[in-house]
């Protein structure tokens, strides 16, 4: 394989929902496309096209994506990510892109992105979807994670976390416990119908205590680390080096 591109263990679950779609890009960059043009073979409506990075020019890149539906793409881990949730879910994607476009051209291009740029940059990112019951979701929301991971633990059986955040992805390509989402809660929230990005509902999510997503999370004292599942009220950082990005 090309040398940015490392060895990702596809039966993570994670990765459950761009297995195939990764597998097969992947293999097309190992036999010498670009990723631009690995990605392209996959895609289908209403995902975008995929081109070099240099097709970009000096427009802003959010407002490049959404007047052209062109993605720019280089051969690097997180781009790859980014392709892949693309390809899988467009149409998220796409919000996200027009509500970015819409902030650009209301604002202009500023030294800052604003409050609605940065969640949505937030989201992009290292955001995760959630549809569980609602026992689970207070949980989450009040970051009790003895009730959300032990006592409500049978009932992730019918929880979906879904990560859709493509420097999440990249981040757990090389898994460590404190790898944290954020994941967007309230009505709406999935793939197809964003809720209001001006007053989003986050709610920190150390993905790696899902059940049955990491070994040994199934003992209770797995959570009993006050620097990974922090209380409510505590501030978290989200920050973590990207292994793979070029």
């Amino acid at each position: 394989m090309r040398h940015w591109l490392p060895v990702i263990d596809w039966q993570q679950p994670w990765f459950a929902p761009y297995r195939e779609l990764g597998k097969a890009v992947a293999t097309r960059v190992a036999q010498g496309s670009s990723l631009a043009q690995a990605l392209n073979a996959q895609r289908s409506t209403p995902a975008p096209r995929f081109i070099a990075p240099e097709e970009q020019g000096a427009e802003a890149y959010e407002a490049f994506v959404a007047r052209t539906l062109s993605v720019p793409t280089r051969d690097n881990c997180h781009d790859f990510f980014n392709g892949l949730v693309w390809l899988r879910y467009p149409e998220l994607k796409r919000r996200l892109n027009r509500l970015h476009a819409g902030e650009l051209e209301r604002r202009g291009v500023a030294a800052t992105r604003g409050v609605v740029r940065d969640r949505l940059t937030l989201f992009d990112e290292n955001g995760a979807l959630f549809a569980a019951a609602p026992g689970l979701t207070r949980a989450l929301q009040e970051r009790d994670w003895h009730r959300l991971f032990v006592v409500w633990r049978d009932s992730w059986r019918d929880a979906q976390l879904t990560i859709v955040g493509h420097a999440l992805l990249e981040k757990l390509v090389q898994p460590r416990k404190a790898i944290t989402a954020h994941v967007w809660l309230g009505e709406g929230a999935h793939a197809s119908n964003l809720p209001d990005p001006g007053a989003p509902v986050f709610a920190p999510l150390p993905v790696l205590g899902v059940p049955g997503w990491w070994p040994g999370n199934h003992d209770p004292t797995f959570y009993a680390d006050p620097a990974v599942f922090r209380p409510a009220g505590s501030l978290r950082s989200t920050s973590s080096a990207h292994p793979c990005r070029s």
